[in-house]
């Protein structure tokens, strides 16, 4: 999938898979205020939503069946959806959110100068006439340079434009941090270009990925012919064969995120000797920038890239670059191709039944962090996240921030050794809740109310130039990789920092009058989540300061790395479509993310009782209630396609399974009676625990 030259990506998130205890985003919003104002918790009579249980079902034979499993037997699946969970019905009220400061925007005069881009940019969303109208039009001089291109250089420098263009290339680069000194930029190179989700779509041998791949065939057929191309099913044919060979050169997921393989820095000036017979001057000459040192994260895959640049027929070429610029552009296009699009992708690939409406895809498109999300995210936060939860939220990350401490203290694996940089790296977390400190600024960006791709790529434009202005500076941490209306967490190894934005701090994950053990064990547990990347597989490669450097012993390492190994085969066994299982390598992170941050919020939800016994409300023991906010905030209901899309693309595992984590704790089988001979049951010496 396309990569831009000017993204910041996350180094961990807790999302990826949403799930669903909240009412619906309509009736969130109509009864928020009031009962916010009562003192009310908004679900149910302390936080959660009792009535999803379904107490047929026993606990340690299917905890996601108790907990959601009458939820889950009667909710339907919005037809726009291919998933529906917390996450989804959150961003739905955050989008409705955003659409009544988008809508009061529009109605007055009086704007000031981000107002008004807003307006502009939403009206060029939404002109559906001009759009139509205009065809192929708005990108038509990129397919006229496509299919001027007579060497290969001139395709390099279609792949350097193609951040700006959304054209497609099989390398790319993002602008990141030196993993070796966080307080530089670094532009990170990797192999991409697929159209696919992932390889194994491309590689795979069963009828599953087989029809997929006849479907993308004749997607790319279709696409062809809106360009007027002859023979596109013999093309089509030629396209498919060459990203097969692509997919086939590219690492495997779970290999693309071990950062020990991924760190291979070199300067700009030994590349033509290292990766030779690329133009890489000319390939980056189209986005300005002039960094000395990159990192090429997967070296031998961009070998296999460049040398199919040199010996792939340019004319084949031509014809990806023309199917991708389309594709790739169809969103901003007329209703007759984004409709083409959407029956591959949406329908056929994640089985989502409708478009989502205009309106919603408008609001997507204005809220990222390479748009005007931060625009939007000021007045947001202004109308809808209150500073007392910002104060809440700090205390609760500090609780958790102490019961972490607590328990690398009481590490029988760890040596003292290894414990005192695991202090450090603790000790210098750095918590962003909310919002930024300080606000992007939008000066000098000019956007049009009836060009959507001028505006889009006027926007592309903006993000590059101030990314190239700040290349050689000291890096921004100032930054946020995520907008305040945004339904999520993520944690950066770089900065050491875990990140909070406004739009998740709501029920079911946080409310400032649910009981303290829903709060604990849904928002407290998100946040262990994100202090545990900092010492997941992956994470704990980075110390205090966030330098990639080795800061164990080898045998505390050993010790940590059978752990995880042990918790990436449990997850391995899950298996949500017949023949297909969860990847507990490529996952392993989100998972000790997960199974840790229970931990982590559990102690500190003990710590919070101060040795008091927990009152029992509606027959809920405190302990039950902490679980069941665990399994709730991931309960989900997802289209099978989006299942696949989500075991072979994503790193996180489906929500159902991470409602699971719970079996590698003991108070787990104390609080609901778990037995030998149910099915979820875990001996005492084999539950897994890290942190």
């Amino acid at each position: 999938m396309k990569r831009t030259l000017i993204a910041m990506a996350l180094t961990a998130a807790v999302a990826g898979c949403g799930s669903s205890t909240a009412p619906t985003a309509d009736n969130a919003t109509q009864n928020e205020a009031s009962q916010v104002a009562a003192g009310q918790a908004e679900l149910g009579s302390f936080g959660i939503d009792l009535s999803a249980r379904n107490l047929d079902v026993k606990p340690g034979d299917d905890f996601f069946g108790y907990a959601s499993g009458s939820w889950y037997e009667t909710f339907e699946m919005p037809s726009d959806k291919t998933r529906y969970g917390a996450f989804d019905s959150l961003a739905e009220r955050s989008e409705k959110q955003v659409k009544a400061i988008i809508d009061d925007i529009l109605s007055r005069d009086d704007l000031n100068d981000e107002e008004q881009l807003i307006a502009d940019f939403y009206r060029s969303y939404m002109d559906t006439e001009t759009i139509n109208a205009a065809g192929l039009a708005p990108i038509q001089g990129t397919l006229d340079q496509i299919r001027a291109i007579d060497s290969t250089g001139d395709l390099t420098t279609v792949f350097g434009e193609a951040w700006l263009t959304g054209a497609e290339s099989p390398i790319a680069g993002s602008m990141w941090f030196d993993r070796l000194d966080p307080n530089r930029y670094e532009m990170s190179v990797g192999a991409t270009g697929l159209g696919l989700p992932d390889r194994a779509y491309y590689l795979e041998d069963s009828e599953r990925f087989a029809k997929i791949r006849e479907a993308y065939r004749a997607h790319i057929v279709e696409v062809l012919g809106f360009a007027g191309i002859d023979n596109a099913e013999q093309r089509a044919d030629a396209i498919l064969a060459l990203e097969t060979k692509m997919a086939e050169a590219q690492w495997p997921r779970e290999k693309r995120r071990n950062r020990d393989l991924t760190l291979n820095q070199i300067k700009r000036t030994e590349l033509a000797t290292e990766y030779p017979g690329f133009d890489w001057g000319r390939f980056f000459a189209p986005s300005g920038y002039k960094l000395p040192q990159l990192n090429m994260a997967h070296p031998e895959p961009i070998k296999g890239m460049i040398e199919l640049v040199n010996n792939e027929p340019l004319a084949v070429w031509q014809d990806y670059l023309v199917f991708h610029t389309i594709t790739n552009n169809a969103g901003l296009l007329s209703e007759e191709i984004y409709a083409a699009n959407f029956a591959f992708f949406g329908q056929t690939l994640s089985g989502q039944e409708e478009p989502r409406p205009r309106w919603k895809r408008a609001v997507a498109q204005l809220s990222g962090t390479q748009s005007l999300g931060f625009a939007i995210g000021k007045l947001y936060v202004a109308e809808h996240f209150p500073e007392s939860s910002k104060q809440q939220m700090s205390e609760l990350v500090e609780n958790l921030r102490t019961a972490l401490g607590k328990r690398i203290d009481n590490l029988e694996w760890m040596s003292e050794e290894t414990k005192v940089n695991a202090r450090a790296k603790l000790a210098a977390f750095n918590p962003k809740i909310g919002y930024p400190d300080v606000w992007q600024e939008f000066d000098g960006l000019e956007l049009s109310d009836d060009d959507l791709v001028g505006n889009v790529q006027a926007l592309r434009r903006f993000f590059n130039a101030d990314s190239v202005a700040k290349e050689l500076e000291k890096t921004d941490r100032n930054r946020w990789g995520m907008t305040p209306q945004r339904v999520n967490a993520y944690y950066n190894s770089s900065f050491n920092e875990i990140v909070f934005p406004a739009a998740i701090l709501q029920p079911p994950f946080f409310d400032p009058n649910a009981d303290p053990a829903v709060n604990y064990g849904a928002i407290g547990a998100v946040i262990g989540h994100e202090m545990g990347h900092g010492f997941d597989d992956q994470g704990s490669k980075s110390d205090a300061n966030g330098i990639q450097r080795n800061w164990w012993t080898d045998a505390d390492r050993a010790a940590f790395e059978a752990k995880t190994d042990e918790l990436a085969a449990q997850y391995s066994k899950y298996e949500p479509i017949p023949n297909n299982f969860v990847n507990g390598r490529n996952s392993l992170g989100e998972n000790i993310g997960d199974v840790g941050g229970i931990a982590m919020a559990y102690e500190a939800y003990q710590l919070s009782l101060d040795g008091k016994e927990a009152p029992v409300i509606d027959g809920v023991t405190g302990d039950q209630r902490f679980f069941l906010a665990w399994a709730q905030i991931w309960r989900e209901k997802r289209t099978e396609q989006s299942m696949l899309n989500q075991l072979r693309a994503g790193t996180h595992a489906p929500g159902r399974y991470r409602s699971l984590a719970p079996r590698n704790h003991d108070a787990w089988y104390a609080a609901f009676d778990v037995q030998p001979g149910d099915k979820l049951y875990i001996a005492e010496e084999d539950r897994i625990r890290i942190w």
